[in-house]
């Protein structure tokens, strides 16, 4: 499978919202798998969207077990049209993203969510969860609304952060 080339801002297609999928054809799954290998190619990714490969599809995948540091989670996800359902809490946390290479920023998000999503078979699925599964879906939906973490930041002056 080819690692696909990940689109960085300022690229207008990052701002655009995305289409739900129809129908979870071999068409769709090559993506979904072509996006797989092209996060696990990405040090400490976490998580992709299909606008990130140039795809404007409701797609993300999530696996935060590819996190060093130990966290609740329900490991490899792949969600088609996902949606929030419910949302609770607070939580601060520095986030970066492959959309945005150069810097880092804290957002505030919720804690808890509640996702129903199709799985790659086509069936409804729900998810619970928090903490750091939480904020990386939250993250890489918002990708599919055409929001990247730096229009969440409280202050691009005392909240974002140059990479190094």
């Amino acid at each position: 499978m080819p690692i696909l080339d990940i689109v960085t801002i300022p690229n207008p297609i990052l701002k655009q919202v995305s289409l739900p999928v129809e129908k979870i054809d071999y068409k769709i799954k090559t993506l979904i798998g072509n996006m797989r290998e092209t996060m696990l190619s990405s040090s400490h990714c976490v998580g992709i969207a299909a606008v990130q490969v140039g795809v404007l599809l409701r797609i993300v995948l999530v696996d935060i077990s590819l996190n060093p540091k130990p966290h609740h989670n329900n490991g490899f996800l792949i969600m088609i049209n996902p949606k929030i359902t419910y949302s609770s809490g607070k939580l601060k946390s520095r986030e970066g993203c492959l959309s945005v290479p150069d810097f880092t920023g804290n957002v505030v998000r919720k804690n808890k969510i509640e996702v129903e999503y199709l799985d790659i078979e086509g069936k409804k699925q729900l998810l619970k969860t928090h903490g750091f599964e939480s904020i990386t879906i939250q993250h890489e939906i918002d990708h599919l609304d055409g929001f990247i973490f730096l229009d969440k930041v409280s202050s691009l002056k005392t909240d974002v952060f140059k990479r190094f």
